[in-house]
């Protein structure tokens, strides 16, 4: 690359004015070439690309509230993974529930009502029939919360009420520290009926 430079003042022996080329200096090249490098450094290393945490598109501002930290209330996320690993097969991933496994959670009675019922069912399993957001259902439910820690059933029972337009209070593990004291070694299976002997609070 070069530029062209025209002096007005060389006059050759001719008399016509003369075109005169002047190399650019390499300098200059090695001073873009430098520049531009510095920039795509910056943008690679502070630009976001592709990364989901970035581009992500959530569904909801209620799945977005999933990932924000805890401030030290319940953990939501933590109750969406363990909902996802322990409770989904039967009872689905929309909690709408399903034939022959699960009952539903959206809309549930049992979900929505008092805490000091709900937390027993993971906690000792269920069995017989029982209604469930007006169908029947006949029950053989394993104890699936008993291996969880206190924190971890909150979590999940919490996720469960405050999902798929569930609006029921969150539960804390010292409610379910409080129901697991009640409980004691009991081993055997609730029913719908033993349930509904147990008080609210």
């Amino acid at each position: 690359m070069s530029q062209t430079v025209t002096h007005s003042n060389a006059v050759p022996s001719s008399g016509e004015p003369e075109v005169i080329r002047s190399p650019v200096p390499v300098w200059l090249f090695i001073a873009l070439v430098l520049l531009l490098y510095c920039a795509m450094v910056y943008f690679d290393l502070h630009g976001g690309w592709f990364s989901p945490e970035v581009y992500r598109p959530y569904n909801s501002v209620a799945e977005l509230d999933l990932y924000k930290p805890s401030t030290g209330g319940v953990d939501l996320a933590l109750g969406r993974r363990t909902f996802e690993n322990n409770c989904a097969l039967c009872h689905g991933t929309d909690g709408k529930g399903k034939p022959g496994l699960g009952p539903p959670f959206v809309g549930s009675e049992w979900v929505l009502g008092s805490p000091n019922r709900m937390i027993r069912i993971p906690q000792n399993g269920l069995a017989g029939p029982i209604k469930v957001a007006g169908q029947d259902f006949n029950m053989n439910m394993a104890p699936m919360g008993k291996d969880l820690n206190d924190e971890t059933l909150a979590a999940v029972l919490s996720y469960i009420r405050t999902s798929w337009g569930n609006k029921a209070s969150p539960i804390t593990k010292e409610q379910v520290q409080a129901v697991r004291k009640e409980v004691g070694a009991r081993g055997a299976q609730w029913t719908a009926t033993e349930l509904m002997t147990v008080p609210e609070k």
